[in-house]
């Protein structure tokens, strides 16, 4: 039997207004992910220094503050086997530009202020950044009819 693991992803302004919120989920889903909470949502000020608190005071953090909440986001918490670095490979490099094709950021970002997604950078992180935009109601347990056939 897996055990499976959750992370937080967020498509960010750019892919919400971009319409790839579709290709973003599907491309998790297809991988084995499971969607366990989704959300769509406007980024309230306060929340966003919540979850980018560790770069205060760095060159670039109102910059993050002000972009996260510019436009609507759609937050999602995945469950998977290895669902942290799952996501994050999928993901790509934080840069568009070193991001490998097949990779989201590498088929379709350009610029690291514009870089469509974010996902949690470990166990810990995700666990904090769920915590920030779910609430255990939010988050709902099930089967997929598949799940036998995606894992071991």
């Amino acid at each position: 039997m897996t055990i499976a693991e959750r992370t937080f992803a967020m498509v960010k302004p750019d892919g919400v207004q971009r319409g790839l919120v579709g290709e973003i989920v599907r491309r998790y889903e297809a991988r084995g992910l499971k969607v366990v909470g989704l959300k769509l949502m406007q980024v309230p000020t306060r929340m966003a220094e919540e979850h980018y608190a560790e770069h205060k005071g760095k060159p670039f953090y109102p910059g993050l503050v002000q972009y996260i909440t510019s436009g609507p986001v759609v937050a999602l918490c995945l469950e998977g086997k290895n669902a942290v670095a799952v996501v994050r490979a999928m993901n790509g490099a934080t840069k568009p530009a070193d991001a490998l094709p097949g990779t989201i950021r590498g088929d379709l970002a350009l610029d690291i202020g514009r870089n469509v997604v974010h996902g949690s950078d470990s166990v810990e992180s995700a666990k904090r950044e769920l915590g920030i935009y779910f609430t255990k109601d939010d988050l709902v347990d099930w089967t997929p009819a598949t799940a036998k056939w995606v894992t071991e």
